[in-house]
Order: C-alpha cells, then structure tokens, then sequence
C-alpha cells in the first residue's frame, strides 16, 4: 500500500505539474545560478538559474509520457503477433516467432539506439525506439497465455456457434489474458523509465530545454563535484520511481494471481 500511494504520488505530480511546479522549468534567473537547496528553492537551481525541483516535476511528467506510449505501442504491436501466432499456429506461428528471436538477440538499449538514431530525438520517436525492444516480450507472453486457452470448451463452443477467428480472439481469448499483461506493463514501466534517462543521457532522447531527467543528470554531470544537487536530484527522482514502479508490480501480481489466493 506504501508503494501504491508512492505510485499515486508520482502519477499526480506528473498529472498536475503546473499547479504543483513552484517554477516555470524552462525560465532561467543567471543571476541565481547553483544555489544550494534553501527555502526559496527547495532543492537548488542549476547552472541556467532554473528551479531544480520544477524540472524534476516536470521531467516526472515527460518520463511518464514517454513510458506509456512506449508500453502501448509494444503492447498493440507484440499482441497482434502473439495473439494471432498462438491462435493460427503452424508455419505462421513459426515465422512470428523467429523474428521476434531475432530481435530478443539483440540488447534492448543496442536496439532502442539504433532506432532512436534512424527515427530522430524527441518523445514519439523515443517512445517508438523503446517500444520495438518491447514487443518481443510481449508477443511471446501473449502467445503462450493463447496457447494455454486457446483449445478450452468456451472457444470451442464459439467457434461451433459460427464465431469468426477475430471475434473469438478479442471476445473471448484476450479477456482472459489480460491479468499477466497488465503486470508486466507495470513492471515494465520502471525498465521503460530508466531507458528513457539512458537514451536522454547520450543524447538520443529527450533534447533540452524540455525537463528530463535523463538530460538534466547528462548537462549537470560536469558539475558532479562542485555541486552535487544539480546531478544528485534527478538521479534520486530516478531511482524512487523505478523502486516504486517495480514493487508496484510484483503486489499487482501478487494481488491478480489466484494460486496465490487463499
């Protein structure tokens, strides 16, 4: 429940960031540059005079967006292919599921850079570039949850009434799957976030001036020693959400599964 309410946090800062965000995150003041946490700024300005807990809100938001549309478009594009490999099978089923091997031999963030580099920076492409390294995972998720279901008396029973393949696949296949993919877009969206922060980090992501928290850890590196909380914040803001996120999954799980009722 106290990672739920953190996760709640997150997504109410991201949600409502302008209300929230002390400053405009993109306003610079050079006369106040590195200033230590203090009242007026509660956790410093960095080297442009920008209010560094602003930019963390606002990162929050842009982290959160990226994650999401990279989840949905691996989640559309990997169930396609898992759920129609799993339910047609034979040489179809064969095809899907070697090209997806293809792309599981190749590591995630090697893939998300080369497609972040074809496509271009900002937030669609980087959502696009994270989203192809997801959808093997998903389409070999959801193919094997079809397989399991796919020879059950309901689906039987549906294709004996005349049912057409594409009203049993979304009517009665894809409902009763859902529960294992819903867990692993949660758990995925910490992995999602902490690629969203690599790609910023070497400039394939998120390009300044928006606030990012993967760009503001790589334009505050150079000042890692002569002032800490230009670097230190973001990276915090990183690794609270991927802690939150990922025991936010393993409860979903936990919750969602039944042989874990009693």
């Amino acid at each position: 429940m106290f990672v739920l309410l953190l996760v709640l946090v997150l997504v109410f800062a991201a949600v409502f960031a302008e209300q929230i965000a002390p400053y405009d995150p993109a306003k610079q003041d050079l006369l106040h540059t590195m200033e230590m946490p203090s009242a007026e700024h509660l956790l410093g300005t960095d080297d442009f005079g920008r209010d560094i807990l602003s930019r963390i809100i606002y990162g929050g938001r842009i982290s959160l967006l990226v994650a999401i549309l990279a989840i949905a478009f691996s989640l559309v594009v990997g169930g396609i292919l898992g759920v129609s490999a799993g339910y047609f099978g034979g040489v179809y089923d064969g095809t899907v599921m070697r090209i997806m091997d293809v792309l599981m031999a190749i590591p995630g963030f090697l893939l998300a850079v080369c497609v972040s580099s074809a496509l271009g920076t900002g937030v669609q492409n980087t959502a696009i570039a994270i989203g192809v390294g997801c959808v093997p995972g998903y389409a070999r998720l959801m193919r094997a949850q079809v397989l399991s279901i796919r020879d059950q008396e309901y689906v039987e029973a549906a294709r004996i009434t005349g049912s057409s393949d594409l009203r049993i696949m979304l009517k009665h296949i894809v409902p009763n799957i859902l529960s294992p993919i819903i867990v692993e877009s949660t758990l995925r969206i910490g992995a999602c976030i902490l690629m969203i922060s690599s790609l910023s980090f070497i400039g394939l992501g998120v390009q300044p001036p928006d606030a990012e928290w993967g760009s503001m850890v790589a334009a505050g590196r150079q000042y890692i020693r002569s002032f800490w909380p230009i670097v230190t914040f973001p990276g915090l803001a990183i690794m609270v959400t991927l802690f939150g996120f990922n025991l936010f999954g393993d409860g979903l799980r936990d919750a969602l599964d039944p042989r874990l009722k009693r």
